[in-house]
């Protein structure tokens, strides 16, 4: 079901894809109705992952024009929640954002955006400077390389994550980059079509880093842009994310859930993306060290928090 309060042709459409984010999706509305860019160029296009709070009646108080809402009865996870916007965004759009419910942006961001790949033709995606909510800090995600066994090794060992969050980069410029958070990826839809968007075997984590592997694979260019920030609180859905784990939404069986998913979509990037790349015996160690981290984020999920 989708509902338009006003007929525009926006060239820009924002997708916001929502889970049980209580007062965050509202909060995210309203922090785009005070957006510089005008109203007619943008339209804004909520999927509900069938929540089962009121995030979506507190979000509908704001009164956005030209916003859709696309209701699910169940739970499809990231990557086909998001998949399923794009069978109604307008016809004339010619970009779109991904953007999470638990953000806030600037009132120059889309415009500031907008403006950067209008002016830009060789950009085909981009991502700007998220910064944590609570600490203020960048968060690496956004800056980040793809994790190859010996990146991942070095990430989840806690030995170095430089290598894998591109720590070696200024941030405080515009640069290529490998890959990128999906809390806020704006890619050209014409880009978008010819990749096929979001893999579906994804349910929730990984899909991100698939949708900027093909764009590398097929040539297209992904690009840091440091000039707009916007504020992410990170994990209120999945309630996981240890910084935010006591502001977070999310029940005991879903952060099981997302645990899960957060472990399987290791394995699938593995298997879609590098198996070809290593010796069997790589890919064999690799398998098993997912495997043990998924049994002590089982634990942990189960019992520590």
């Amino acid at each position: 079901m989708t509902k338009s309060l006003k007929s525009i042709n926006p060239i820009f459409s924002v997708v916001i894809l929502n889970f049980n984010t209580g007062d965050y999706l509202q909060k995210c509305l309203q922090s785009i109705s005070l957006s510089e860019l005008a109203s007619q160029k943008y339209e804004v296009i909520v999927v509900d992952n069938a929540s089962a709070d009121t995030s979506i009646s507190l979000a509908k108080k704001i009164p956005l024009l030209n916003t859709k809402y696309l209701i699910l009865n169940t739970n499809l996870g990231f990557a086909t929640g998001n998949n399923r916007a794009l069978s109604i965004l307008s016809p004339s759009s010619k970009f779109v954002l991904f953007l999470n419910p638990d953000t806030t942006v600037e009132p120059q961001t889309f415009s500031k955006m907008l403006t950067f790949f209008q002016e830009n033709k060789k950009i085909d995606a981009a991502t700007c400077y998220l910064k944590f909510a609570l600490t203020g800090k960048l968060q690496p995600e956004c800056h980040r390389d793809f994790p190859t066994p010996l990146a991942a090794l070095l990430h989840f060992t806690g030995i170095s994550s430089r290598a894998y969050f591109m720590e070696y980069l200024d941030y405080s410029k515009i640069q290529k980059i490998n890959a990128c958070s999906g809390a806020f990826l704006m890619i050209k839809r014409s880009v978008g079509d010819s990749i096929n968007w979001w893999n579906e075997k994804y349910f929730y984590y990984g899909e991100d880093l698939d949708l900027c592997y093909k764009l590398r694979q097929k040539g297209y260019s992904l690009y840091f842009y440091p000039f707009t920030q916007v504020t992410h609180y990170q994990g209120i859905s999945s309630g996981i994310i240890k910084k935010t784990q006591d502001v977070s939404t999310a029940s005991s069986q879903t952060r099981l859930r997302i645990t899960l998913a957060s472990t399987e979509a290791m394995r699938i990037f593995y298997q879609e993306n590098l198996i070809d790349k290593y010796h069997p015996i790589v890919g064999f160690f690799v398998m098993s060290g997912i495997k043990l981290l998924e049994l002590l984020r089982i634990f942990k999920a189960k019992y520590l928090c």
